[in-house]
């Protein structure tokens, strides 16, 4: 009876070991596919989805750990979660990068006529500022205090102007608008306060 419980426990701890050896090639596998398939990913989703990119990674860093100390039964059991989240990261990066770039193409049309009125609009105030500093009356309306003003929002308006171009000028249309549109709304109040008809 001993000899017979004996042989059915090495037995069974034969079977448990080559369960165990037959896990690994499948387990190493599934990681390897994992891997792959998370670098493929990994500028968009950093860039588009950085929240879930670390959250894939998270996962992915614990089942190599598993891996590591030969738990192969826990890496093939956590891989359908591992491989709905990269298939969610991949779905959420494609949205939204689907988005960054409607919004490019968007705002590259918007830049287009900005790209010309808001010079023209610097340049009357420029022109504006330069004949009220050598008048000796102001108009109606306008005091030293608001030539300086002015003056100083012409400085600004030049110094973001040129970063909204230097945008533009590198493609990101996005934040070109985004700068450009500042600059016009603070001409269009400098030129109101000039007494100037905004165009």
């Amino acid at each position: 009876m001993k000899k017979l419980s004996v042989w059915l426990l090495a037995t069974l701890a034969a079977v448990l070991i080559a369960g165990c050896a037959s896990d690994k090639a499948p387990a190493e596998q599934a990681v390897a596919n994992a891997e792959t398939a998370i670098a493929q990913v990994r500028d968009a989703g950093t860039k588009y989805a950085p929240d879930q990119m670390q959250a894939v990674d998270a996962q992915f860093n614990s089942i190599k750990d598993n891996l590591a100390k030969g738990d192969y039964k826990a890496v093939l059991a956590a891989m359908p979660s591992l491989n709905t989240a990269i298939s969610g990261l991949k779905d959420a990066t494609t949205a939204k990068q689907q988005e960054a770039e409607a919004a490019s193409a968007k705002a590259k049309d918007v830049w287009g006529p900005m790209s010309t009125d808001v010079p023209k609009m610097v340049d009357a105030i420029q022109s504006r500022v330069d004949i009220l500093s050598k008048s000796h009356h102001l108009p109606k309306g306008v005091t030293k205090d608001t030539l300086a003003a002015a003056k100083t929002g012409l400085d600004s308006m030049k110094s973001a102007w040129n970063d909204a171009s230097t945008a533009a000028t590198a493609g990101d249309y996005t934040t070109a608008t985004a700068k450009g549109q500042a600059v016009k709304d603070q001409a269009a109040q400098i030129m109101q306060s000039l007494g100037m008809a905004a165009s």
